[in-house]
């Protein structure tokens, strides 16, 4: 069987941007110039003048200290309160329950204090 050959489709035309091309001509002009030049040799005499300074040098460390009270804190087991501590000079009394050493007396005897219930 003998086929006969189909037409070709026209698809629509696809238009692509203007491509745009630019030429450059050029012409050299020549423009003159004329550049004096004049020489003036100038002998030069310096005197250099010498200063010293000697210098010594020294060290100095300076140190500081601060003390700052922190005020009475809550007891921790095996802790003393930070900063606090014999001869600090805060006078007597100092150092009452729950600022030293947690379990340590407190100046009360055996089931004595405010939590003992009188077993």
């Amino acid at each position: 069987m003998y086929c006969r050959p189909r037409p070709s489709q026209v698809m629509p035309a696809v238009v692509h941007p203007t491509k745009c091309c630019v030429t450059h001509s050029f012409q050299n002009i020549v423009v003159p110039h004329i550049h004096p030049t004049h020489h003036t040799h100038v002998n030069h005499i310096n005197y250099e003048n010498q200063h010293s300074f000697p210098q010594t040098q020294s060290n100095v460390n300076q140190v500081t200290q601060s003390n700052v009270n922190m005020g009475p804190r809550p007891g921790v087991a095996g802790a003393y309160s930070p900063g606090m501590g014999p001869g600090m000079g805060m006078g007597p009394g100092y150092g009452g329950p729950g600022t030293g050493v947690a379990g340590a007396s407190t100046g009360m005897g055996p089931k004595q204090g405010p939590s003992f219930s009188g077993r």
